[in-house]
């Protein structure tokens, strides 16, 4: 597989990378961690370089599942995991956004443990905590990767004004914030502009819209009961009956290709800047071949536009989280209309 440069500090990573969050964590088809060991050396034998994970998916599980994977391979991959949640010790409740500094250090600890690594290479706050300014959250990363804890500073669903002072104070390689088709805030809100000028990464979350973008769902999908989308609006039976109309696009612009709607999606998003690596999750080696066949697929530029204006027009349907979860998301990271 090809490689892509992630930011100006030089962070080359495959053009596609692996969301690992589903291997063990909010899809009701989680794997055992045998099989989520095996799923990522499958990607890692297919080139994939770059490994997503997060204190919080589990939590802390996923860690241990991705760090066992990856030992092996440690010199040739990057991993990127995620501070920023108060996760009480006893219950593993997720209780709030925390990013004190004292709490962001055990958090780094907890994960290189986990993770079996002795530095990180990307470290992502996981979500702005609006209880503590950002210059502090960013001086503790600067420490850390000082200390050699860690290598790149990241930040996930930052509003552009947060980003700006942030950066000013420890660079920030990547922001991580979601992106597809069906969600474009990022073109209109400001950061990727803002990535644009200051040289930072873009990896685009959700890139399939949870699944829904591989058009393998529909109104009558029925979920199972541990299955985190049942809580999200857009996977509602009647929105996703309205949203069908983002599927249909992708299928007719995939049957022109010979390819399918996951790496029409794919290929789409690829094309919008050199800079962007996407992080499809999934957990069967068949969808994960279908994923990284993506980046072979070369889009023209009037699909680009077709695909890019036709999606453009039409109405989504639901909100992308629950109200909980989109409350842990700051007001000036989240498009002001609705139109996205």
């Amino acid at each position: 597989m090809n490689t892509r440069q992630l930011s100006r500090s030089g962070l080359e990573v495959s053009s596609l990378g692996l969301g690992c969050m589903g291997v063990s964590f909010s899809y009701a088809t989680s794997l055992s961690r045998t099989e989520g060991v095996k799923l990522i050396r499958d990607a890692v034998d297919r080139g994939v370089t770059f490994f997503d994970t997060a204190e919080v998916y589990g939590p802390y599980e996923n860690e241990e599942v991705v760090g066992e994977a990856l030992r092996p391979v440690r010199d040739r991959v990057v991993i990127a995991t995620k501070f920023g949640f108060d996760i009480d010790p006893d219950t593993r409740e997720n209780r709030r956004v925390s990013s004190r500094p004292e709490h962001i250090r055990r958090a780094v600890e907890g994960s290189l443990r986990r993770l079996g690594v002795e530095t990180i290479d990307l470290l992502y706050q996981h979500r702005v905590d609006p209880a503590v300014p950002i210059e502090d959250v960013a001086g503790v990363v600067r420490d850390l990767i000082a200390d050699g804890k860690a290598k790149h500073f990241g930040m996930s669903e930052p509003g552009v004004a947060t980003l700006r002072r942030a950066h000013a104070v420890q660079p920030v390689a990547a922001v991580q914030n979601e992106y597809s088709l069906w969600w474009r805030a990022p073109e209109t809100n400001g950061i990727l502009a803002a990535c644009d000028e200051l040289g930072i990464g873009f990896v685009p979350y959700s890139p399939l819209g949870k699944g829904f973008l591989t058009g393998a769902m529909g109104k009558d999908t029925r979920l199972p009961a541990n299955d985190f989308r049942n809580s999200v609006p857009r996977f509602a039976p009647e929105a996703m009956a309205r949203n069908q109309a983002f599927v249909d696009l992708l299928k007719r612009v995939a049957q022109e290709k010979s390819a399918t709607p996951a790496q029409i999606a794919l290929a789409w998003l690829l094309a919008q800047r050199p800079y962007i690596v996407p992080i499809p999750g999934t957990t069967k080696l068949h969808r994960l071949e279908e994923n990284l066949a993506a980046v072979d697929v070369e889009l023209t530029g009037d699909e680009l536009r077709e695909l890019t204006a036709a999606s453009a027009e039409i109405p989504v349907e639901g909100d992308r989280y629950a109200p909980a979860q989109l409350a842990m998301v700051g007001r000036e990271a989240v498009l002001p209309s609705a139109a996205v």
